[in-house]
């Protein structure tokens, strides 16, 4: 994943993990993130489509996990705002009467497939509750 979904993702998730169930404005989360809260917003509506908050309209509305913080794994999260390859992906068109040029693209994706396993499983032994104890 080449952009910032995910640290904008566990950004808002870890505000309302702090927040105990109290409904967060969207205001609020675009304040503390320092972004637009149109983005804010939209990647709101996405983390609820994937059933990690729950959202409500109106003068009182906003935001808050859909679930205990102890329940989410950051791994959710990062499939959550997935939008490709941790790597990118290979789109080089080598020279195939190369050695290296003919297999090069097969082995990168290896590599890249392997790279973005671990760091799943990495991802998949924290929850939300321990990424967000860490802020006293």
């Amino acid at each position: 994943m080449n952009n910032s979904r995910f640290s904008i993702a566990i950004h808002i998730l870890t505000l309302l993990a702090k927040a105990g169930g109290e409904w967060v404005p969207s205001d609020f989360l675009a304040g503390s993130v320092n972004i637009n809260p149109v983005l804010i917003r939209k990647e709101v509506s996405n983390l609820r489509k994937k059933g990690l908050i729950i959202s409500k309209e109106g003068k009182n509305g906003g935001s808050r996990l859909a679930k205990p913080a102890e329940k989410i794994l950051l791994s959710e999260v990062y499939q959550a705002v997935r939008q490709s390859a941790l790597l990118g992906q290979t789109r080089n068109s080598p020279n195939p009467d190369c050695l290296v040029g003919r297999q090069i693209n097969n082995h990168l994706d290896v590599l890249f497939q392997d790279a973005e396993k671990a760091l799943i499983g990495q991802l998949n032994q924290k929850t939300l509750a321990e990424f967000s104890n860490q802020f006293h």
